[in-house]
């Protein structure tokens, strides 16, 4: 019967095996993963690239002081809370019609 020093040095070294064969693995599919894309026409630098970011919001209220302008979404601004905001509302140009 093995002592438990012999033991531990022996799980060590399955430990360092099994962490070696793991990343041999991961090498192996992602290799084979990038071959897939590559045969199917699929560039990994687009899709590397981070996604288009959301419309960029008109605004919607003006204040005329400032000059500062707020999209209606969001948090309210300082120099709107507690104003009514049909004063501040620039007007569309559906609205002029």
């Amino acid at each position: 019967m093995k002592t438990y020093s012999e033991l531990m040095m022996q799980f060590d070294l399955l430990k360092k095996e099994i962490e070696i064969a793991r990343e041999h693995e991961a090498q192996r599919i992602a290799r084979r993963v990038l071959e897939l894309l590559a045969e199917s026409g699929v560039d990994v630098r687009e899709m590397a690239k981070s996604p288009p970011r959301g419309r960029k919001v008109s605004p919607k209220y003006w204040n005329p002081h400032t000059g500062a302008t707020w999209s209606g979404r969001g948090r309210v601004p300082k120099w709107l809370v507690g104003q009514d905001l049909r004063q501040f509302l620039i007007p569309s140009p559906d609205d002029e019609q």
